[in-house]
């Protein structure tokens, strides 16, 4: 029986009821911010009330749990048993607003969704294969980039989350962001193990209360409306099918494949643990097949969350048993609107405070993995030299393809996908294409040349 524990692979680990709910609860709170987001714009831009709205909201959550309990504990052919925490993608956004206002509606939406993920679905293993093409050097990048284009995230928590706020930048949020990061310095500075581990979640709870000391946040709301709800099923009306608008999601599906694939090496590395093209296709099957599900709840399309990879990285915890508690927190928190609420209260300078250290961190791991490149070889020097510009461009100019097609947006628009994409042909150019070369030979040219006699 020791021999079976020794062998285990740190996401396997159990730490324990009471430590998996703890550090999945930290898992919970720095994805929160990202998971209601996409469900806010949707249903904004789809004209919905502020009652239908948070019911978007609350099937987010509810599908979002069961994805990652999905993706984490696996049944066959589905889940890469690793820690990965699913939620609605925030690569999609942009095609569904255009769907539901010019193309159709929210049904159009929903139906687009349902269409892009059974292809998604079909072709998961096939893409899967594509993992040779991942070297360290591809994904050092991707890693590399992930975090770097989640700092805007991070910086807009700090400031206060909504741009059209009155108090958006203010000195008073980004002092609250300031102070909720030297709270966390300083606890992963003591030396309790447990404690260290805890530090994001322990930073924000202190950082919490003391903006509720201080006058910020709304707390008043947390006991308003519904304490229980059950998540609809059909609650929207069924999903409607049109061509146009399933083949411009399956576009956004390509992006959504490519960074989940990137997340899967991503904490993989972390974690220490091997993946092959079988384990990716898992881990893509259960994306599809969540996403494929969400619409019949009113929600959208899933995928892994960045930003809990570098939870993963920070923390050092690795079990994915403590990820499948997050899910069934997530899963809790679509039944009890009043703990959703209750979530939803942290203000987003404490978040942001915390999610500056945070994605910092994924990039972090991205910049370790480009360590062991070999830089005295040029080629190698260009791949990441070019991949991460190409990356930075959307993060620089958000309207650098505004005149491209609607497809190359899509896939461009992204720094993760658009740095994935370019690290993997230039790879390709570079290590994997042989440019035949014309060997002359001196001896045989020599022998095959008609010298005339001298006379």
């Amino acid at each position: 029986m020791s021999n079976k524990k020794k062998s285990l692979t740190p996401e396997h680990e159990f730490l324990g009821i009471g430590k998996s709910f703890a550090y999945g609860l930290q898992h919970v709170l720095t994805m929160y911010g990202g998971i209601i987001a996409p469900p806010l714009i949707i249903g904004a831009a789809s004209g919905f009330s502020s009652m239908q709205i948070a019911q978007l909201i609350t099937a987010s959550l509810f599908i979002g749990g069961l994805a990652t309990i999905l993706q984490t504990l696996g049944i066959k052919y589905f889940g890469a048993r690793l820690p990965l925490v699913q939620g609605v993608s925030f690569a999609s956004v942009g095609t569904m607003v255009g769907i539901a206002t010019t193309g159709g509606g929210f049904n159009v939406v929903l139906g687009a969704v349902m269409g892009a993920a059974l292809l998604g679905l079909i072709i998961a293993p096939f893409f899967a294969k594509i993992i040779r093409f991942f070297p360290p050097i591809v994904t050092g990048c991707v890693i590399t980039i992930i975090g770097i284009s989640l700092m805007p995230v991070a910086v807009r928590w700090m400031m206060g989350g909504n741009s059209k706020a009155a108090d958006f930048g203010s000195v008073e949020n980004i002092g609250l962001a300031a102070m909720t990061l030297i709270i966390l310095l300083v606890l992963s500075k003591i030396g309790n193990e447990t404690i260290r581990r805890l530090s994001i979640l322990a930073s924000i709870i202190i950082g919490t209360l003391l903006a509720a000391l201080m006058g910020f946040g709304h707390f008043s709301n947390i006991t308003d409306g519904a304490w229980f709800a059950l998540p609809q099923f059909l609650g929207f009306g069924a999903p409607v099918f049109h061509a146009p608008a399933i083949l411009a999601m399956l576009i956004a599906t390509v992006v959504i494949l490519t960074e989940t694939t990137a997340d899967i090496i991503a904490v993989s590395e972390i974690v220490d643990t091997t993946v092959d093209d079988k384990r990716i296709a898992d881990g893509l099957r259960a994306d599809m097949l969540s996403s494929a599900v969400a619409p019949l709840f009113g929600t959208f399309m899933q995928s892994a969350f960045a930003q809990n990879v570098g939870l993963v990285a920070m923390t050092g915890v690795k079990s994915r048993f403590v990820v499948a508690a997050g899910g069934v927190i997530l899963v809790v928190l679509g039944l009890l609107p009043v703990m959703g609420r209750l979530v939803s209260a942290v203000p987003m300078p404490v978040l942001g405070g915390a999610g500056l250290v945070l994605f910092g961190s994924v990039a972090a791991s991205g910049i370790r993995s480009l360590g062991k490149i070999d830089y005295s070889q040029q080629k190698n020097m260009i791949i990441v030299a070019t991949s991460l510009a190409v990356g930075m461009i959307p993060l620089a100019n958000n309207a650098f393809y505004a005149h491209f097609p609607r497809w190359f947006q899509t896939l461009f628009h992204s720094g993760i996908s658009a740095t994935c994409i370019m690290a993997i042909c230039l790879n390709i150019m570079f290590n994997h294409v042989r440019v035949k070369r014309t060997m002359i030979d001196h001896h045989q040219l020599t022998k095959n040349v008609i010298k005339k006699p001298l006379h």
